[in-house]
């Protein structure tokens, strides 16, 4: 406790603070709030409205303090006054929260849902709607940062910090506990900044973390800085402030700085705080910055005439931004469907384009040479080629490190690239995507791996987010990667390790999902994944990593295999199969000597609908055959397509072919079963040529 009651009381000299600035973008922030709360939300204009009173001083104070070359930070949804103090414009903020065209999001997404890609200054991480979700991506940044300092020289990155902002609610979430483990057993530069108003909603912060102060409950926790203070008050509020970023500027160690402030308005608009007892408003009232401000400033540094008169300007500017933000247009409502994915526009943010590289030629055909390989060691040759290639790719996930993942796919890369591109990380799968997001939005290349398909569920929030995050801020800030993660049976099954549910990712909008099942189209997608600038989920079908059949000649150094392209694997006149992943070589041997197409997808995000159209068309029949659940499972949509779009070419329903609606069997004999055989094929395949 010695330790923080230390960190209670800020002992250094007072800092530098402008403190007209501080007074003039509260002021502005004040006005921004009135108008949305008497006139804008009222009037429908505005649909979500999150007031920022109560938090608006100490936020002011943290941005102005934010000015190294590449700083970053990631608020939430109360975060607006720290976004006026790094320069958005008021007309972007009020025609973001009245959905108009430009601002944010060009109307996307919800106006306080902020980005700010500020070439000029620091960045605002594109925010998310998910409480916690902006921590991990915050650590990527703070990584990255240090990566470009020490593994690629770069002088610029050595003093700039990543700055992460959440409420009392959010230090319950997986993200912050995810994210404080990266920041401090990697010592990055990265400040957490909690906000305690000592609700999250209507819940009290006692129910967050035991006793309700987040700062008390950390005073064991290794290579973490901790101070704590009231948000309120001026003068030690700046100090806390300074001496927090001070440190991680200079320490590049992690820190965290929880500042009690009152939440003057309820949770949203909408929300009444009838919850709160009388006498409990009554003492947030009194605590208000706004009047502690002015007391501190006037008449000692500023005049009263001056105060009143920042006031009235800030009033004046609000009324000119809302008549300009009203008279923005609300977008065509067919442009929503452009920035799903990279169409030719280079992103503001994020990934390797923004900053000039442009990806090696390629070569579209392939050039079989040498012995056979099997999967495991083409999807290794290629990493380590583009590892060699390209500085900026690093690789990382559970156990990728000295052993070399647990299905040998990266043994030897941290040998040869060093433990600072390839490298081991804690057991939070939560934590291995947020961090690759904010990797990629530092300009780098990630290619982390989830060690099994069901071990993402955690990181769900993280990749719906990086997948999104395009369309979401209107192309301003895009995260591309590649996430490699096995998938599906091999010699026996279970619940946990041999999902493929590979439907769930293409219910993601913004990721390239592919599904190789042999080492050619392994190595061809994979090193176009990696040279484009679009997240990609690399599905590696644990069977077909060492299978003979899935052994191919290296197909050449600059193969790259373009998404949406499925590959004939037979041919034939009385049907079709359409299958991917690990029961291509099974429909093969089943479709032996029954002339049918056999037409392996390769990726299904995009998915090649000519090829499969063109053949039903010619064929007349269709069977589908997948891994995954038979409900709802890709084939679905793939029957539905062509019940749309080819019925008059069907003599005959089509046909699918599955695993039934249950978890993986675990016992050789029950998986064998339930998985689509060899036999299991035919004799479907024997009754639709039959209908």
């Amino acid at each position: 406790m010695a330790r923080q009651a230390a960190a209670l009381v800020h002992g250094s000299a007072a800092p530098e603070v402008d403190w007209r600035a501080v007074m003039r973008h509260m002021a502005l922030s004040r006005a921004l709030d009135e108008i949305e709360e008497t006139r804008l939300v009222p009037e429908r204009k505005v649909l979500y409205q999150f007031s920022a009173r109560g938090h608006d001083m100490a936020q002011i104070l943290l941005g102005l303090q934010l000015d190294g070359p590449h700083d970053a930070v990631c608020g939430y949804y109360r975060s607006r006054p720290l976004l006026l103090a790094l320069g958005v414009d008021p007309v972007d903020a009020l025609a973001s929260a009245m959905g108009r065209s430009g601002g944010y999001s060009d109307g996307r997404d919800i106006g306080v849902v902020f980005n700010f890609p500020n070439r000029d200054g620091t960045l605002a991480l594109p925010m998310c709607g998910g409480v916690g979700a902006q921590f991990t991506p915050t650590a990527g940044w703070a990584q990255a940062l240090e990566y470009h300092a020490e593994v690629l020289g770069s002088t610029a990155h050595r003093r700039s910090i990543a700055v992460v902002l959440g409420g009392d609610g959010a230090v319950a979430s997986n993200g912050f506990w995810s994210a404080l483990t990266i920041a401090t057993t990697k010592r990055l530069p990265m400040l957490f900044y909690v906000e305690d108003n000592g609700f999250g909603i209507s819940v009290p912060s006692t129910l967050q973390t035991p006793g309700g102060n987040i700062a008390a409950n950390l005073g064991a926790w290794q290579g973490l800085k901790i101070l704590s203070g009231d948000g309120t008050n001026p003068a030690e509020a700046a100090g806390l402030v300074a001496d927090a970023v001070a440190f991680v500027r200079d320490e590049r160690a992690p820190a965290l700085l929880r500042l009690t402030v009152p939440r003057l308005e309820g949770h949203s608009f909408q929300d009444t705080q009838a919850y709160k007892p009388a006498a409990l408003v009554a003492a947030e009232q009194a605590r208000d910055p706004w009047p502690k401000l002015r007391a501190h400033l006037v008449p000692g540094r500023i005049s009263a005439s001056e105060w009143d008169a920042a006031i009235a300007r800030a009033a004046q500017t609000v009324e000119a931004a809302r008549i300009a933000a009203e008279a923005r247009p609300v977008s065509d409502p067919a442009s929503i469907l452009r920035h799903v994915f990279y169409e030719g526009e280079i992103q503001q943010v994020g990934g390797l384009m923004p900053q000039g590289w442009t990806p090696p030629p390629a070569d579209p055909a392939p050039r079989p040479q040498g012995q056979r390989l099997n999967m495991v060691t083409a999807i290794r040759r290629v990493l380590d080629q583009e590892m060699t290639a390209n500085p900026r790719m690093v690789i990382f996930g559970e156990d990728v490190g000295p052993k070399g993942g647990v299905h040998a796919v990266t043994l030897g890369l941290q040998e040869r690239h060093g433990a600072a591109r390839v490298f081991d990380t804690s057991l939070s799968e939560e934590g291995i995507i947020g961090r690759a997001v904010g990797m990629a939005l530092g300009g780098l290349l990630p290619a982390p791996e989830i060690q099994f398909r069901k071990y993402a569920e955690p990181a769900t929030e993280q990749l719906n987010d990086c997948g999104s995050m395009r369309w979401r801020t209107n192309n301003r800030f895009a995260a591309p990667m590649v996430v490699r993660m096995p998938v599906g049976f091999f010699k026996c099954g279970d619940p946990w390790h041999s999902q493929t549910n590979e439907v769930a990712f293409v219910h993601s909008p913004g990721w390239k999902v592919a599904v190789p099942s042999n080492a050619e189209d392994a190595a061809g997608l994979l090193r176009g994944a990696l040279r484009g600038n679009d997240p990609v989920i690399f599905l590696e079908h644990r069977a077909m990593l060492d299978h003979a059949w899935a052994r191919r000649a290296w197909p050449g150094d600059d193969y790259i295999l373009p998404f949406g392209k499925a590959r004939m694997v037979a041919q034939g006149e009385r049907a079709t199969i359409v299958t991917w992943g690990g029961l291509v070589d099974r429909c093969e041997q089943a479709a032996q000597g029954l002339s049918v197409d056999v037409i392996d997808l390769r990726s299904l995000v995009p998915w090649d609908r000519e090829a499969v159209l063109a053949s039903v068309a010619r064929t007349h029949r269709c069977l589908i055959v997948h891994e995954d659940l038979r409900t709802a499972g890709f084939g679905a949509e793939i029957a539905a397509v062509i019940a749309d779009e080819a019925f008059t070419d069907l003599d005959a329903p089509v046909a699918r072919l599955t695993m039934p609606d249950i978890p993986s069997p675990h016992n050789p004999a029950f998986l064998d079963w339930a998985v689509p055989s060899v036999a299991a094929i035919r004799d479907r395949l024997t009754e639709l040529l039959e209908f």
